[in-house]
C-alpha cells in the first residue's frame, strides 16, 4: 500500500529538500528560493510487481521500427495558427498560449471552438469566467457549435475527473494559474500550484491522448508566469505579440516539439474576433505616407516567411542638454549604435537632436537586417529628404560603417517585387552573388557604406 502525499520544501536553486520552510537554503545559502513540492511515495511492491510482468518492461527500439503513420493533426480553422502549430493540433500534445492581458488568447480559443466543434467534441474549462459570460462572448463572436461543453471549475482533480469520464476530443484550459491542487496549502498561481497542476494535465492528456490547450499568464515583465519548468513541460509553447491598441497580432511560437519556431501568424482584431491575415506585408504598408521624410521600407524574414515593414524615423532639434532617443518595435540599444556609427563614421551628426524611431503596424523587429532601413530613415528626416516610394532597403551596419551581406536576400526581393517594388538597394557583397535575371522586374542596387545607399535611395 502506497501511503499518503505530503508537502517538503525544495529550494529552486540547488534542489535541497527541508521539511518546513526556510528564509535561507541550508545548502547553497539563497533567500526566499524554498518553495512547496508535493512528493508522491512510491509502492515498493507495485514497482516489483510490475518490474516481473513482461509487457510493462520496454525495450530499445529501433528507429526503423518505429512508424508515424498514425499521426493526426486537428486543423483549427486558421492557416496561420496551423503554420505556426507546424500543421495543426497533435493529438496527445498539450499547448501553452500566453500573452498580455486583453490580446486575444481567449477569443482565438471560442473561435477554434467553433471550426472544431462541427466534427469534434470539445469541453471548454474556465477557471475566470462564469458560464454566462463566455455564453455572451460566443454570441459575439459567432460560436454556437452544439459539440462544445463549458465547466467552470478550478479544481484540477475535478477537472481531470470531468476530462476521463467525457472524453472529450480536445480540452481547452483558461487559465492555468486559476487551477488549484486541493492537496497543497499554497494559494492558486503560485509556482508549486502551477507546477503540479500541469504535471496532472500532461498525465491526463499523454495517457487519453486528448489534445489540451491552456492558457498562461504572464507576470509585469512580459514572461509566462509561474516557473520556467512549466515551458519545458508542455510541448508547445504560443506568445501572443502586440499592442493591445494597435489591430494586429503576431503570434509567435517560442516552443514547438512537432514544427518548427521559426514561422509567425499574423492576425487582425475586430469587433467579431480575431481575424487572419493573408497578407500581412500589403496590411503592414496599408496608409503608408507618400513624399514624407522619415519613411523606409524594409524586409525581413519571419521564418520562411518574407515580411515587409515600415521604418519611420524622426530627428528634430532637441530642448534640453541631453538629446531624448526612443524606440518603439526597435531594440533601443541597437539604434544607439547605428547613431554612433552615422556620426563616426558617415559624418551624419545627430548629437544634438532629439532621435524617435517607430515600426509601423506594432511589429517588433530584431533582425540586423533592418539596420540600413533605421539608418536610412533617420538620414532622411535628418536632410527633410524623402526615399522613393519603389525602393526597399535592407543590408546589416558594422561597425566600420560597412555593410555586410544578409540571407535569404532574392525570397525578400522576390516578396517586394509581388508588391510593385521596382528598387532594392542591398549590400555589394550580397548583390554580387543574385542573379539578376532571376529579378526582371528590380533593378539591384549595391551599395558599400551608407552615404553611397542614401544617395541612392533618394
Amino acid at each position: 500500500m502506497a501511503g499518503k502525499s505530503k508537502i517538503v520544501y525544495q529550494c529552486s536553486q540547488c534542489g535541497c529538500e527541508s521539511p518546513k520552510w526556510m528564509g535561507k537554503c541550508p545548502d547553497c545559502g539563497e533567500w526566499n528560493t524554498m518553495v512547496e513540492v508535493l512528493k508522491e511515495p512510491v509502492s515498493l511492491s507495485g514497482r516489483a510487481a510490475s518490474s516481473l510482468s513482461a509487457k510493462n518492461i520496454s525495450r530499445p527500439l529501433g528507429i526503423q521500427e518505429i512508424t508515424t503513420e498514425d499521426e493526426h493533426r486537428y486543423h483549427t480553422g486558421f492557416s496561420e495558427l496551423d503554420r505556426v502549430l507546424g500543421g495543426g493540433i497533435v493529438k496527445g500534445s498539450l499547448v501553452l498560449i500566453s500573452g498580455d492581458p486583453g490580446i486575444g488568447k481567449s477569443t482565438i480559443l471560442l473561435q477554434i471552438c467553433e471550426h472544431l466543434g462541427q466534427n469534434l467534441n470539445i469541453l471548454y474549462v474556465s477557471g475566470e469566467e462564469s458560464a454566462r459570460q463566455i455564453k455572451l462572448r460566443a454570441q459575439r463572436l459567432g460560436v454556437d457549435t452544439p459539440n462544445l461543453k463549458i465547466l467552470t471549475e478550478t479544481d484540477v482533480q475535478y477537472v481531470v475527473e470531468q476530462i476521463r469520464s467525457e472524453k472529450p476530443d480536445l480540452v481547452m484550459i483558461d487559465s492555468i494559474q486559476t487551477m488549484n491542487h486541493t492537496d497543497l496549502n499554497s494559494s492558486p498561481g503560485s509556482v508549486t500550484q502551477v507546477r503540479e497542476c500541469t504535471n496532472a494535465m500532461v498525465r491526463c492528456a499523454k495517457s487519453l491522448d486528448i489534445p489540451i490547450i491552456v492558457v498562461g499568464h504572464v507576470n509585469k515583465d512580459g514572461a509566462i508566469a509561474g516557473p520556467k519548468v512549466l515551458e519545458h513541460i508542455v510541448d508547445a509553447v504560443l506568445y501572443f505579440e502586440g499592442d493591445r491598441q494597435m489591430t494586429y497580432r503576431i503570434l509567435r511560437a517560442v516552443k514547438n516539439r512537432y514544427g518548427s519556431t521559426n514561422e509567425i501568424g499574423v492576425f487582425d482584431m475586430g469587433d467579431h474576433g480575431l481575424r487572419q491575415v493573408e497578407n500581412p506585408s500589403q496590411a503592414m504598408l496599408s496608409g503608408r505616407p507618400k513624399n514624407v521624410s522619415g519613411s523606409c521600407v524594409t524586409a525581413v524574414m519571419e521564418g520562411t516567411r518574407p515580411l515587409l515593414a515600415e521604418i519611420q524615423g524622426l530627428a528634430t532639434s532637441s530642448g534640453f542638454g541631453t538629446p531624448r532617443r526612443m524606440a518603439t518595435g526597435f531594440d533601443y540599444n541597437r539604434m544607439s549604435l547605428i547613431l554612433a556609427v552615422l556620426e563616426k563614421r558617415a559624418g551624419y551628426y545627430f548629437s544634438n537632436l532629439d532621435a524617435f524611431l517607430n515600426v509601423v503596424g506594432g511589429l517588433r523587429l530584431d533582425e540586423p537586417a533592418v539596420d540600413l532601413a533605421v539608418a536610412i530613415a533617420l538620414i532622411s528626416s535628418l536632410k527633410d529628404v524623402p526615399v522613393r516610394e519603389d525602393t526597399v532597403v535592407f543590408g546589416e551596419i558594422g561597425l566600420a560603417g560597412e555593410l555586410r551581406h544578409i540571407s535569404h536576400a532574392d525570397l525578400r526581393i522576390n516578396e517586394a517585387a509581388r508588391l510593385g517594388f521596382t528598387r532594392c538597394i542591398l549590400p555589394y557583397h550580397g548583390f554580387k552573388n543574385l542573379e539578376e535575371k532571376k529579378f526582371e522586374t528590380m533593378e539591384l542596387i549595391g551599395a558599400r557604406d551608407i552615404r553611397s545607399a542614401f544617395e541612392a535611395a533618394t
